[in-house]
């Protein structure tokens, strides 16, 4: 099977191909941009690999998506590419409507012109999956219950908007022609190969480097993380198996934690893994002015999710964070460059956020 994926060297979408690769004998398509958190390393061994097929192209151009689907004929669509900082849709929130509203709507056309020329049983298994997030469905307060499938949406962000949009969009393609299609939404993702301007790499990477780890507010808003190996189980689950035209999944691991538990836990995690001669690493954290419009608190019941897709999140934060850390203490190599190319200069430091829950550039 030939599966078009987009968004595939991002953080989630790398995790993605490399579980197709390391467990199906399918082909994959990727599609990505190759914007700046874009990282061929990310795929390991799925990078030149004979099933791995790298095209390097923006989901806002038509005929660049009418040729990859004309040329690789996909049985699915995985659809990951998106912008996903929050700071950065707050600066500059025209690209998130491109490519998160713009883009899914073209390749939303393009897959629909290859889905229409397709007949019998290759047209009834087409499917085409949409990968969103959380934030789509507003803020939550103490005691609310979490997010489900039947939670209306309420963004709060340019970001969270521009999500939103792409899953009405989804949606309606397939209401209104019968597009088989469906919509995963999940909570923060963590894990290995993660950009290092998202909260908890940023935090680690301050830490080692002695410097301020600021937290917005009093860091008491909440996020439910999800190790991001978990989470592409549960897509490849939904996406070449389970998943129903006009469903939605909600994945998540139960696992909410404030921010600033977070960041202690990274600081706790780290004087372990690697004692600071200074000192405890929380003596570095520092309360900032909050971010406009920050969402107090997210959290997702995955019940319904766990029982269709016959999957559930296998690691606990507190091991998935530490997997996490031991990776980055021994890949300096990958993220040294990076935060040297996109910092230099700058204040290195930026107040933590917890975006990103969904997806990454491409």
């Amino acid at each position: 099977m030939h599966i078009l994926l987009t968004g595939g060297l991002g953080f989630i979408g790398s995790a993605v191909i490399r579980n197709l690769i390391r467990t199906t004998d399918h082909v994959v398509v990727n599609v990505d941009k190759e914007t700046y958190a874009a990282s061929h390393e990310a795929l390991e061994e799925a990078d030149g690999h004979r099933r791995h097929i790298h095209i390097k192209a923006d989901i806002c151009d038509p005929e660049a998506m009418r040729s990859a689907f004309a040329q690789w004929r996909p049985q699915v669509v995985m659809h990951l590419a998106a912008e996903s900082h929050v700071d950065r849709s707050i600066d500059g929130p025209a690209e998130f409507i491109r490519t998160n509203v713009v883009g899914t709507q073209v390749l939303l056309e393009a897959a629909r012109a290859h889905w229409s020329g397709l007949e019998g049983a290759e047209k009834a298994a087409f499917r085409f999956h949409h990968i969103s997030t959380d934030e789509v469905f507003g803020s939550l307060d103490h005691g609310d219950p979490p997010f489900d499938e039947n939670t209306p949406y309420d963004p709060r962000s340019p970001y969270s908007a521009s999500k939103a949009a792409s899953d009405h969009l989804v949606r309606a393609w397939q209401h209104t022609y019968g597009f088989p299609a469906f919509v995963s939404n999940t909570t923060n993702n963590y894990g290995p190969w993660q950009f290092p301007e998202k909260l908890i790499p940023l935090v680690a990477l301050n830490a080692l480097e002695g410097k301020s780890l600021p937290v917005y507010g009093d860091g008491s808003n909440v996020r439910d993380w999800i190790y991001v190996d978990d989470h592409a189980e549960a897509l490849c689950a939904a996406a070449l198996h389970a998943g129903k035209p006009g469903e939605t999944y909600c994945i998540g691991p139960r696992q909410e934690r404030t921010n600033l538990q977070v960041v202690k836990a990274i600081c706790a995690a780290l004087d372990r893994l690697r004692p600071d001669p200074a000192g405890p690493r929380e003596r570095l954290i520092t309360f900032v002015k909050d971010r406009p419009g920050h969402d107090f608190r997210y959290a997702m019941d995955p019940s319904r999710a766990e029982t269709a897709l016959g999957w559930t999140a296998r690691h606990d934060f507190e091991a998935g964070l530490e997997n996490t850390l031991r990776w980055y203490l021994e890949h300096e190599s990958w993220w040294a460059p990076i935060r040297a190319r996109r910092y230099a200069g700058q204040r290195l430091g930026v107040a933590p956020q917890a975006s990103g829950a969904a997806t990454t550039t491409g």
